[in-house]
């Protein structure tokens, strides 16, 4: 059981990592993991399930997100240690609680890292015009490309958070404002037209134009679809151990990251689809790769589509960094448990990168991003995190009255909401998760076991 009191921010115990971040360090970390995929592509997908209604979709991903987010605050401030729910489910639920959250969140964040990855180089491509050439778009010339550039960019993230957390820090809030201005100009940009036509582009609103599935279904889809959009909150929390005065912190970092993407994701949702109609959004091939560059060419704005590109690429990248560092903590929290091999609770020389743990993380995304497929990628984080954040809520019903920071309504809320949701994406894919679920606890009993016998012999 790990001490709550707050170490000097200098100093570092054994194995532990030192405190260096602050309330805006924090934050930042937050809106660079928000701030990316989910904005820049993950409203296409979402309305090419749904249609116009993807603007409703997003607004209740963002009810449901904040119900988490004070959950993940409140047990982050009680136990801020790295590692996230990982952590929290071995301190109020028990062992295989705590291991099925640190396995979902790495499956998950590492699929959100690929799709990242792959989107950067969509946007990328046609930000260059090899979108436009209908050889190139239909070939898989193009998607060789994609996964290259996905590929060397992991490389240079992983690369750029083996200098440690300092450095990645101010590189992320360098990438957030280059991503916020470009989003402030596609909105400023998109405004005129959609004021002027949007009245006819929001009916009938629960009608999808090119999916198979129902106006419900659709609908559904979409929300789980666009909470995985607003995650990127839980960025803060699996950094407890690295933030000054954690308890005051992070719940401040949580709630400022979640509002502040709100706002941005309803902004830029609505005025895409006032301005030139959900279909546009999944009228074209491109869609799901760079849906806001597309509709930015519209605008009467010159050089706002350039903007928007260059915007894109930069959150993708930012996206990359966060969930590099967010996934290696959480692999580093596995290591220090022998969850996962030992090796990767080992630190550098100064105790602010676990090293093994990134180099490993890293090769793990590069592996899936070699899978090419956002949509899939994007679906299946979707479930994962559903499940990550419904045992985050369920260990954050269990805290007592001290260490409670919010009613446990708001607990119930996300817990509730986070399993409804889970199983309106594909069949496929929730069954494909489960399947990785049991795997996983199969893994951890194995594990278990040796750890018992070594001990035993010794």
């Amino acid at each position: 059981m790990t001490n709550n009191s707050e170490p000097s921010p200098q100093q570092s115990e054994s194995g532990k990592l030192v405190q260096k971040v602050g309330l805006w360090g924090a934050a930042m970390m937050g809106l660079g993991s928000i701030i990316g995929t989910g904005v820049f592509v993950s409203i296409g997908i979402a309305a090419e399930v749904t249609g116009p209604s993807v603007v409703l979709a997003i607004a209740v991903a963002a009810v449901v997100a904040i119900c988490n987010g004070l959950s993940s605050a409140q047990l982050a401030a009680c136990h801020p240690v790295s590692g996230g729910t990982y952590e929290y489910g071995y301190r109020w639920l028990g062992p295989r609680w705590g291991f099925t959250a640190g396995w979902m969140f790495l499956c998950a964040k590492s699929a959100s890292a690929a799709t990242a990855a792959l989107g950067l180089a969509g946007y990328l491509l046609h930000a260059l015009g090899q979108a436009d050439n209908e050889a190139n778009a239909t070939g898989q010339g193009r998607a060789v490309v994609a996964v290259i550039i996905a590929l060397a960019a992991i490389a240079l993230v992983t690369l750029l958070v083996l200098g440690g957390i300092r450095r990645s820090s101010h590189t992320n809030i360098v990438i957030v404002s280059v991503t916020l201005i470009s989003l402030a100009a596609f909105v400023v940009a998109g405004l005129p037209t959609a004021i002027a036509q949007g009245g006819d582009r929001l009916f009938p609103l629960f009608a999808p134009e090119n999916t198979a599935t129902g106006p419900i279904e659709g609908f559904l889809r979409a929300c789980a679809l666009m909470f995985v959009a607003f995650t990127g909150y839980g960025r803060v929390a699996t950094m407890a151990e690295e933030v000054h005065h954690p308890r005051q912190t992070i719940p401040r970092a949580i709630i400022t990251t979640l509002f502040l993407s709100a706002v941005i994701y309803i902004s830029v949702g609505t005025i895409a689809v006032l301005a030139v109609g959900s279909s546009e959004l999944v009228s074209t091939r491109d869609a799901h790769v760079a849906p806001l560059e597309i509709i930015a060419r519209q605008f009467d704005v010159p050089g706002v589509a350039t903007i928007v590109a260059i915007g894109a690429i930069t959150a993708m990248l930012g996206v990359l960094v966060n969930l590099v560092l967010g996934l290696s903590r959480v692999v580093l929290a596995m290591g220090r448990r022998r969850d996962l091999p030992s090796v990767f609770a080992k630190l550098n020389a100064t105790a602010t990168t676990p090293y093994p743990a990134v180099i490993a993380t890293g090769s793990f995304i590069g592996g899936l991003a070699m899978i090419g497929d956002v949509k899939t990628t994007w679906s299946f984080s979707a479930f994962t995190v559903l499940v990550y954040y419904a045992i985050t809520n369920f260990a954050a019903i269990r805290l007592t009255k001290e260490e409670r920071l919010y009613s446990p309504v708001i607990a119930w809320c996300g817990l509730t909401s986070c399993l409804f949701l889970a199983f309106w994406v594909e069949v496929q894919i929730w069954i494909a998760g489960i399947l990785l679920i049991a795997l996983g606890l199969i893994w951890h009993l194995i594990a278990k076991r040796k750890i018992a016998d070594l001990s035993h012999k010794a």
